[in-house]
Protein backbone atom coordinates (compact mmCIF):
# COMPACT_ATOMS: atom_id res chain seq x y z
CA UNK A 1 0.00 0.00 0.00
CA UNK A 2 1.45 3.18 -1.11
CA UNK A 3 1.62 6.10 0.87
CA UNK A 4 -1.57 8.35 -1.13
CA UNK A 5 -3.35 5.27 -0.23
CA UNK A 6 -2.85 5.22 3.39
CA UNK A 7 -3.50 8.81 3.90
CA UNK A 8 -6.91 8.01 1.81
CA UNK A 9 -7.42 5.68 4.50
CA UNK A 10 -6.58 7.77 7.55
CA UNK A 11 -8.86 10.51 6.04
CA UNK A 12 -11.66 7.79 5.85
CA UNK A 13 -11.07 6.63 9.16
CA UNK A 14 -11.39 9.97 10.84
CA UNK A 15 -14.38 11.28 8.43
CA UNK A 16 -16.16 8.37 10.49
CA UNK A 17 -15.83 9.42 13.97
CA UNK A 18 -16.99 13.02 13.36
CA UNK A 19 -16.00 14.02 16.78
CA UNK A 20 -12.60 13.17 17.97
CA UNK A 21 -10.32 13.70 21.30
CA UNK A 22 -6.32 13.34 20.52
CA UNK A 23 -3.99 12.45 22.99
CA UNK A 24 -1.66 15.08 21.99
CA UNK A 25 2.37 15.09 23.22
CA UNK A 26 3.38 17.24 20.56
CA UNK A 27 5.51 14.83 19.30
CA UNK A 28 6.11 13.78 15.73
CA UNK A 29 3.39 11.40 15.23
CA UNK A 30 0.63 12.85 17.54
CA UNK A 31 1.27 16.14 15.73
CA UNK A 32 0.73 14.55 12.19
CA UNK A 33 -2.48 12.67 13.58
CA UNK A 34 -3.68 16.45 15.00
CA UNK A 35 -2.89 17.94 11.95
CA UNK A 36 -4.90 15.79 9.61
CA UNK A 37 -8.15 15.04 12.27
CA UNK A 38 -8.27 18.79 11.87
CA UNK A 39 -8.45 19.00 8.22
CA UNK A 40 -11.08 16.95 8.14
CA UNK A 41 -13.34 17.12 11.02
CA UNK A 42 -12.46 21.04 12.02
CA UNK A 43 -13.81 22.58 14.81
CA UNK A 44 -14.74 18.97 16.16
CA UNK A 45 -11.18 17.98 17.21
CA UNK A 46 -10.11 18.78 21.00
CA UNK A 47 -6.60 18.02 21.77
CA UNK A 48 -5.15 17.11 25.39
CA UNK A 49 -1.92 17.31 27.12
CA UNK A 50 -1.27 15.24 29.72
CA UNK A 51 1.64 16.78 31.85
CA UNK A 52 2.96 14.72 34.74
CA UNK A 53 6.55 14.09 36.50
CA UNK A 54 7.10 11.43 33.50
CA UNK A 55 6.58 14.29 30.73
CA UNK A 56 9.87 16.39 29.80
CA UNK A 57 9.46 19.59 30.68
CA UNK A 58 10.47 21.13 27.42
CA UNK A 59 7.56 19.69 25.48
CA UNK A 60 4.82 21.72 27.56
CA UNK A 61 5.78 25.10 26.09
CA UNK A 62 6.38 22.99 22.63
CA UNK A 63 3.10 21.42 22.59
CA UNK A 64 1.18 24.65 23.29
CA UNK A 65 2.38 26.24 20.88
CA UNK A 66 1.94 23.61 17.97
CA UNK A 67 -1.25 23.03 19.12
CA UNK A 68 -2.08 27.10 18.89
CA UNK A 69 -0.40 27.27 15.72
CA UNK A 70 -2.84 24.40 13.91
CA UNK A 71 -5.73 26.65 16.07
CA UNK A 72 -6.72 23.74 17.81
CA UNK A 73 -9.07 23.36 20.69
CA UNK A 74 -6.04 22.50 23.29
CA UNK A 75 -6.32 21.54 27.13
CA UNK A 76 -3.40 20.57 29.13
CA UNK A 77 -4.28 18.08 31.97
CA UNK A 78 -1.76 17.63 35.26
CA UNK A 79 -1.52 13.99 36.39
CA UNK A 80 0.75 11.91 38.48
CA UNK A 81 1.79 8.36 37.56
CA UNK A 82 3.98 8.19 40.64
CA UNK A 83 1.01 8.72 42.79
CA UNK A 84 0.23 4.57 41.76
CA UNK A 85 3.11 2.63 43.91
CA UNK A 86 2.63 -0.12 41.63
CA UNK A 87 3.87 2.32 38.59
CA UNK A 88 6.57 3.55 41.05
CA UNK A 89 8.36 -0.25 41.54
CA UNK A 90 8.63 0.04 37.70
CA UNK A 91 7.16 -3.35 36.70
CA UNK A 92 7.79 -4.71 33.11
CA UNK A 93 4.17 -3.98 32.28
CA UNK A 94 4.40 -0.24 33.62
CA UNK A 95 3.67 1.03 30.45
CA UNK A 96 0.84 -0.44 31.07
CA UNK A 97 0.02 1.11 33.99
CA UNK A 98 0.38 4.51 32.50
CA UNK A 99 -1.82 4.09 29.52
CA UNK A 100 -4.55 2.87 31.34
CA UNK A 101 -4.57 5.53 33.99
CA UNK A 102 -4.11 8.22 31.30
CA UNK A 103 -6.68 7.09 29.15
CA UNK A 104 -9.09 6.10 32.32
CA UNK A 105 -9.03 10.27 32.85
CA UNK A 106 -9.16 11.19 28.81
CA UNK A 107 -12.05 9.03 28.59
CA UNK A 108 -13.98 10.97 31.24
CA UNK A 109 -12.92 14.48 29.77
CA UNK A 110 -13.82 13.24 26.36
CA UNK A 111 -17.90 12.13 27.83
CA UNK A 112 -17.83 15.43 29.78
CA UNK A 113 -17.07 17.81 26.55
CA UNK A 114 -19.36 15.44 24.34
CA UNK A 115 -16.52 13.36 22.39
CA UNK A 116 -17.26 10.20 20.76
CA UNK A 117 -13.82 9.06 20.07
CA UNK A 118 -10.40 9.21 21.71
CA UNK A 119 -7.26 8.56 19.08
CA UNK A 120 -3.65 8.14 20.14
CA UNK A 121 -0.47 7.93 17.76
CA UNK A 122 1.12 4.72 17.53
CA UNK A 123 2.29 3.95 14.36
CA UNK A 124 3.15 0.20 12.75
CA UNK A 125 6.53 0.51 13.56
CA UNK A 126 5.37 0.21 17.38
CA UNK A 127 4.06 -3.31 17.20
CA UNK A 128 7.92 -4.74 16.21
CA UNK A 129 8.92 -3.80 20.49
CA UNK A 130 7.17 -4.60 23.37
CA UNK A 131 4.38 -2.22 23.76
CA UNK A 132 2.20 -3.36 27.17
CA UNK A 133 0.22 -0.05 26.74
CA UNK A 134 -1.02 -0.84 23.49
CA UNK A 135 -3.26 -3.60 25.34
CA UNK A 136 -4.56 -1.40 27.69
CA UNK A 137 -5.71 0.89 24.68
CA UNK A 138 -7.38 -2.12 23.10
CA UNK A 139 -9.14 -2.58 26.19
CA UNK A 140 -10.46 0.79 26.40
CA UNK A 141 -11.62 1.55 23.27
CA UNK A 142 -8.95 3.58 22.01
CA UNK A 143 -8.54 3.86 18.22
CA UNK A 144 -5.07 4.43 16.80
CA UNK A 145 -5.67 5.65 13.06
CA UNK A 146 -1.60 6.22 11.86
CA UNK A 147 -1.63 2.20 12.56
CA UNK A 148 -4.83 1.28 11.50
CA UNK A 149 -4.06 3.14 8.07
CA UNK A 150 -0.59 1.35 7.87
CA UNK A 151 2.01 4.13 8.25
CA UNK A 152 5.17 3.68 9.51
CA UNK A 153 7.44 6.09 11.08
CA UNK A 154 9.67 6.82 8.24
CA UNK A 155 6.66 7.58 6.41
CA UNK A 156 4.95 9.93 9.04
CA UNK A 157 7.97 12.18 9.18
CA UNK A 158 7.83 11.89 5.16
CA UNK A 159 4.32 13.08 5.77
CA UNK A 160 4.90 15.74 7.87
CA UNK A 161 7.62 17.35 5.92
CA UNK A 162 5.47 17.28 3.19
CA UNK A 163 2.58 19.03 5.30
CA UNK A 164 5.49 21.40 6.64
CA UNK A 165 4.78 20.77 10.17
CA UNK A 166 7.74 22.02 12.53
CA UNK A 167 8.29 18.34 14.26
CA UNK A 168 9.08 16.07 10.66
CA UNK A 169 12.32 15.82 11.89
CA UNK A 170 12.26 16.13 15.56
CA UNK A 171 13.78 13.51 17.49
CA UNK A 172 12.05 10.82 18.95
CA UNK A 173 10.13 11.55 22.38
CA UNK A 174 9.22 9.03 25.03
CA UNK A 175 7.99 8.87 28.52
CA UNK A 176 10.88 9.60 31.08
CA UNK A 177 9.88 6.65 33.21
CA UNK A 178 11.66 4.91 30.14
CA UNK A 179 14.92 5.74 31.09
CA UNK A 180 14.86 3.25 34.43
CA UNK A 181 15.68 -0.62 34.04
CA UNK A 182 12.76 -2.41 35.10
CA UNK A 183 12.52 -3.43 38.91
CA UNK A 184 14.38 0.26 39.55
CA UNK A 185 11.68 2.49 41.65
CA UNK A 186 11.48 5.59 39.83
CA UNK A 187 11.00 9.03 42.26
CA UNK A 188 10.58 12.94 41.12
CA UNK A 189 14.63 13.05 41.61
CA UNK A 190 15.36 10.56 39.79
CA UNK A 191 13.47 12.09 36.77
CA UNK A 192 14.44 14.95 37.29
CA UNK A 193 18.01 14.41 36.80
CA UNK A 194 17.33 12.56 34.02
CA UNK A 195 15.23 15.53 32.54
CA UNK A 196 18.01 17.80 33.00
CA UNK A 197 20.88 15.99 31.65
CA UNK A 198 18.68 15.02 28.93
CA UNK A 199 18.07 18.75 28.51
CA UNK A 200 21.96 19.94 28.78
CA UNK A 201 22.63 17.17 25.81
CA UNK A 202 20.36 18.70 23.83
CA UNK A 203 22.17 22.27 24.01
CA UNK A 204 25.06 20.87 22.57
CA UNK A 205 23.33 20.13 19.79
CA UNK A 206 23.23 16.23 20.49
CA UNK A 207 20.01 15.76 18.00
CA UNK A 208 18.64 12.45 19.52
CA UNK A 209 19.89 10.97 22.99
CA UNK A 210 18.63 9.20 25.63
CA UNK A 211 20.34 9.31 29.39
CA UNK A 212 19.74 5.93 31.22
CA UNK A 213 19.30 5.77 34.68
CA UNK A 214 21.55 3.30 36.62
CA UNK A 215 21.40 4.66 39.88
CA UNK A 216 24.60 6.82 40.43
CA UNK A 217 25.12 5.57 37.02
CA UNK A 218 24.37 7.80 33.82
CA UNK A 219 24.26 5.52 30.92
CA UNK A 220 24.38 7.72 27.68
CA UNK A 221 22.71 6.79 23.95
CA UNK A 222 23.41 9.02 21.41
CA UNK A 223 23.14 8.26 17.43
CA UNK A 224 26.25 6.60 16.09
CA UNK A 225 27.50 9.71 14.20
CA UNK A 226 27.96 11.56 17.35
CA UNK A 227 29.49 9.37 19.41
CA UNK A 228 32.98 10.34 18.03
CA UNK A 229 31.89 13.89 19.13
CA UNK A 230 31.56 12.58 22.65
CA UNK A 231 35.19 11.98 23.30
CA UNK A 232 36.11 15.23 22.02
CA UNK A 233 38.19 16.95 25.50
CA UNK A 234 35.85 19.69 25.54
CA UNK A 235 32.33 17.84 25.40
CA UNK A 236 33.26 15.07 27.76
CA UNK A 237 34.49 17.52 30.52
CA UNK A 238 31.20 19.30 30.03
CA UNK A 239 28.96 16.13 30.51
CA UNK A 240 31.36 15.44 33.17
CA UNK A 241 31.09 18.01 34.72
CA UNK A 242 27.43 18.96 34.34
CA UNK A 243 26.06 15.66 35.02
CA UNK A 244 28.24 14.69 38.12
CA UNK A 245 26.21 18.77 39.53
CA UNK A 246 23.09 16.88 38.67
CA UNK A 247 23.80 13.87 41.13
CA UNK A 248 25.80 10.94 38.93
CA UNK A 249 28.76 9.65 40.24
CA UNK A 250 29.59 7.32 37.12
CA UNK A 251 29.12 9.16 33.22
CA UNK A 252 28.85 6.18 30.94
CA UNK A 253 28.69 6.37 26.98
CA UNK A 254 26.36 3.40 25.30
CA UNK A 255 28.94 2.41 22.66
CA UNK A 256 26.01 0.77 20.62
CA UNK A 257 24.66 4.39 20.46
CA UNK A 258 20.87 5.75 20.57
CA UNK A 259 17.88 2.89 20.04
CA UNK A 260 14.85 3.15 21.15
CA UNK A 261 13.53 0.79 23.67
CA UNK A 262 16.82 -0.61 25.04
CA UNK A 263 15.56 -0.90 28.42
CA UNK A 264 13.35 -4.02 27.07
CA UNK A 265 16.80 -5.84 25.83
CA UNK A 266 16.73 -7.36 29.24
CA UNK A 267 13.21 -9.21 28.71
CA UNK A 268 13.44 -12.63 27.33
CA UNK A 269 10.26 -13.84 25.40
CA UNK A 270 8.95 -15.30 28.47
CA UNK A 271 9.01 -12.24 30.67
CA UNK A 272 7.09 -11.00 27.83
CA UNK A 273 4.17 -13.84 27.42
CA UNK A 274 4.03 -13.53 31.68
CA UNK A 275 3.26 -9.45 31.39
CA UNK A 276 0.80 -10.69 28.62
CA UNK A 277 -1.14 -13.37 31.04
CA UNK A 278 -1.08 -11.52 34.12
CA UNK A 279 -2.88 -8.50 31.95
CA UNK A 280 -5.78 -10.94 30.35
CA UNK A 281 -6.83 -11.82 34.30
Amino acid sequence: MNVNTKITKLRRILHDMDHVLVAFSGGVDSTLLLKMAQDVLGDRVLAVTATSPTYPKREENEARSIAKKLKVKHLCIKTNELDNKQFARNPSNRCYLCKKELFSQLQLIAQQNGYQHIIEASNLDDESDFRPGLKALKELGIRSPLRDAGFTKKEIRQLSKELKLPTFDKPSLACLASRFPYGQEINQKKLTMVDKAEAYLYTLNFKQCRVRHHDSIARIEVDQEDLKRCFGPTVREQINKRFKKLGFTYITLDLEGYRSGSMNEPLTADEKKLYQKRSKK
